[in-house]
């Protein structure tokens, strides 16, 4: 116990006097300052380098992703927007926050930003493509490649794009996309080309073909069999040579949405009601 207290009153002793009677504590305390100073400076001469107007961002170079050209962005509109906008200089600038703001332009659909020295960025836009109208020609909304929606107006697209026209409700865009990719295969034999495609509230969907004939699918895709609506197809296909050997090219609507055949309608505008019933044709297999 005694040696314990011998060493304890020699280490509190060591603590209590002054620093400057142990040369080589101050030595080392010393040589910490010195550091804690130099690192100081150097912090503070970097502080003041990168405030410098040579570093102010004054150079924002725009480019399309490999692959691309950007048609419906207007580069020189787009840096002055971009250089009135965007805060900090080539350190302090945060890229995310300049590829966000590149990302909620119109036609913009991704834009990757990084720095060049000394006062310049690089940013490679991905321009949107578009594959179709959403909610018909008027609508201020289409439909990219890749089932996406975005902010665009039929008279900015150039009359060689043939778009298809989508309806549906605004959460479902990607749905639509794979139900036309389905369409598109299933008609592909008949030499057609899906021109529209609607999907309800409900589910139902319906398409419209390059012949101008028009195809009810129902709600099928939503059952627990996802091979119900190509079994229907396959149906159709199967029994068309006959429909065509009854009545040729009158035949503008097809109704896939019975359980054991489908049902045909003309196109006879004068045709009574009844009349058109009994030109209804369900096939069975």
């Amino acid at each position: 116990m005694s040696n314990f207290m011998d060493r304890f009153g020699e280490i509190f002793s060591m603590l209590m006097s002054p620093l400057w009677n142990h040369p080589g504590r101050m030595q080392s305390v010393s040589r910490f300052l010195m550091r804690c100073f130099a690192v100081m400076v150097v912090i503070g001469i970097l502080v003041w380098l990168s405030q410098r107007p040579v570093f102010a961002l004054k150079q924002i170079q725009i480019e399309p992703v490999a692959g691309q050209t950007l048609k419906h962005i207007n580069k020189p509109i787009v840096k002055q927007q971009v250089l009135a906008t965007v805060q900090g200089n080539f350190f302090s600038v945060r890229l995310e926050e300049v590829k966000r703001g590149f990302e909620s332009m119109p036609w913009v659909r991704h834009a990757n930003v990084r720095r060049v020295w000394p006062n310049g960025l690089i940013v490679s836009i991905e321009e949107q493509k578009p594959f179709g109208t959403w909610g018909g020609v008027d609508s201020h909304t289409l439909m990219n490649t890749h089932g996406e929606l975005f902010a665009g107006r039929v008279s900015e697209i150039s009359d060689e794009v043939h778009l298809i026209d989508f309806y549906g409700p605004a959460d479902a865009s990607k749905e639509v996309m794979s139900l036309y990719d389905k369409a598109s295969a299933w008609f592909k034999p008949w030499g057609v080309e899906v021109k529209s495609l609607a999907l309800t509230e409900r589910y139902a969907w319906h398409v419209k073909l390059s012949n101008g004939m028009k195809v009810e699918f129902g709600r099928d895709e939503e059952s627990s069999d996802k091979n119900l609506t190509e079994e229907r197809v396959a149906r159709l296909f199967k029994y068309w040579p006959q429909v065509q050997e009854k009545w040729g090219n009158r035949v503008d609507a097809v109704d896939l949405r019975y359980a054991n055949g489908f049902a045909v309608h003309l196109a006879a505008a004068s045709v009574k009601k009844n009349e058109v019933d009994g030109k209804k044709s369900e096939q069975k297999q």
